[in-house]
């Protein structure tokens, strides 16, 4: 997975600055306009406003804007324009960062900046070794490559790929490293014989040095995912993994295995597991601040108001209708109210991508985005 997505020369990343949209294998957020980054943006505006609060002088200081998984940029240029239209002492203070592993995408990140670029700091494949601000990281964490184990009458194998005469074919092994001994063990989870599932020690490595990096600050981690009970449950028992090309899936049940055909020609992806990435961020001193879906804290950020607990159908005419009479929402452009619809629709990018944010040395601040009611469906 690491060589098929990675590789500088063959990886499926590493060989094209754009991966998703009309033209790519799927769509992000990103994808439906520019609202997303909009409502980032102001977000990260009152996070940099909770800095400048505990600041001696009480005035603005440098603020570090980081977002890992960058792509060509089209995120951070949504928000440094956002920023500077809504929020120009927090822009004019602002330390842009870019991580992208893929060379062709981070010799485009200046001129998608376009004139924004004046705030960029770095283009690079790694995290600032130190930083304080706000890191952003929007759909990465499930494109890391993973573990794949499958529990046995006689305990727990590991998944490996291998050469054969026909191509490539999987086998099964003694695991390869003992943290997936302790893995479920530590999580209190249980598999059945014959359950498969993907364990993400890279994205808990890299949650958990993103978080030793930050000094002050805020994390927001936005991706795809249940907490650990969810994923390693009967309803998960074939395993996440799946690939995307030219915008259709093909996962565990498909009669041949789909991700050993074509490497570095299709996305590989699998679900993240947030239990072990809150216990990681958490391990080296953030706090965790909320958690929920995309739905709850896009809408927040539109409208600033506070939430109330709904039903999944509630939400959805919440997003759709009833929202009609809401100041904020009726300021939106017609081209703006269809984004959001297709950002915060349940059973689509509003319930499936899920938001977790961290704090670190930061208290506990009220953030709008997270003023809503909290739920993860």
């Amino acid at each position: 997975m690491e060589a098929a997505l990675y590789h500088p020369d063959f990886g499926y990343y590493a060989r094209a600055v754009q991966r998703s949209g009309r033209a790519g294998d799927f769509f992000t957020s990103v994808d439906v306009g520019t609202l997303f980054g909009e409502l980032l943006a102001k977000q990260a505006a009152e996070m940099a406003q909770c800095l400048d609060r505990e600041r001696p002088s009480g005035r603005p200081g440098s603020f570090d804007l980081v977002e890992a998984g960058a792509g060509n940029g089209r995120l951070a240029a949504d928000m440094l324009r956002a920023l500077k239209r809504d929020a120009p002492r927090t822009y004019e203070t602002t330390n842009l960062h870019l991580v992208e592993a893929s060379a062709e995408a981070r010799a485009v990140h200046r001129s998608t900046l376009g004139e924004s670029a004046e705030r960029l700091s770095s283009s690079s494949a790694a995290l600032p070794e130190s930083f304080d601000g706000v890191l952003i990281a929007n759909e990465l964490l499930d494109a890391m490559p993973v573990h794949q184990v499958v529990m046995r009458e006689d305990g727990l194998r590991e998944v490996y790929v291998e050469n054969g005469e026909n191509g490539l074919r999987l086998r099964e092994g003694p695991l390869s490293t003992s943290r997936l001994a302790s893995y479920f063990t530590d999580l209190d989870i249980r598999l059945e014989p014959g359950w498969r599932a993907e364990v993400g020690l890279a994205a808990v490595d890299w949650v958990r040095g993103a978080a030793r990096r930050l000094k002050r600050g805020f994390i927001v981690l936005i991706d795809y995912g249940h907490e650990a009970a969810e994923l390693y449950s009967v309803s998960h028992s074939t395993g996440t993994l799946t690939t995307f090309a030219q915008h259709r899936s093909a996962g565990p049940e498909s009669a041949t295995v789909p991700w050993l055909r074509n490497p570095g020609q299709q996305d590989l992806t699998a679900h993240v597991e947030f239990t072990s990435v809150r216990r990681a961020a958490e391990g080296e001193g953030c706090t965790t601040l909320g958690f929920t879906d995309q739905m709850y804290f896009l809408l927040a950020l539109v409208t600033g108001l506070p939430g109330r607990a709904r039903e999944a159908g509630d939400a959805a005419r919440e997003v759709g209708d009833a929202l009609q009479g809401v100041p904020q929402l009726e300021a939106l452009s017609a081209k703006q109210r269809l984004a959001l619809k297709t950002l915060a629709m349940p059973g689509g990018l509003g319930s499936t991508m899920k938001v977790i944010l961290f704090g670190k040395n930061v208290g506990r601040p009220r953030l709008t985005g997270l003023s809503s009611h909290l739920r993860v469906t």
